[in-house]
């Protein structure tokens, strides 16, 4: 179910670094090298594989942007709040 836009900045306030950016949950991450930011890129691919729930990403040597949205809800849901809070945990 698509989450309201008072319901997304709510659940924004907890997980500094992100923000909407045209209509998906969006985060740039920075890591110390390229081997760095592909193992959180492998990380990530196992959870999301086991949620059914895949981002849009686009890495550049040490650089990691990530988009998140549910296509079947038409916009941002839970689903995407849940993988943005599981690529925080992993990008630690």
């Amino acid at each position: 179910m698509k989450l309201s836009d008072s319901e997304i900045q709510a659940r924004l306030a907890p997980l500094p670094g992100w923000r909407v950016k045209d209509g998906k949950l969006h985060r740039e991450l920075q890591f110390a090298d390229f081997v760095a930011a592909f193992g959180f890129m492998a990380k990530v691919a196992l959870v999301a594989e086991k949620r059914d729930h895949h981002p849009e990403w686009f890495n550049v040597y040490n650089k990691v942007v990530v988009d998140l949205t549910t296509h079947d809800a038409g916009g941002i849901s839970d689903k995407d709040f849940e993988l943005a809070k599981a690529m925080e945990a992993l990008a630690k």
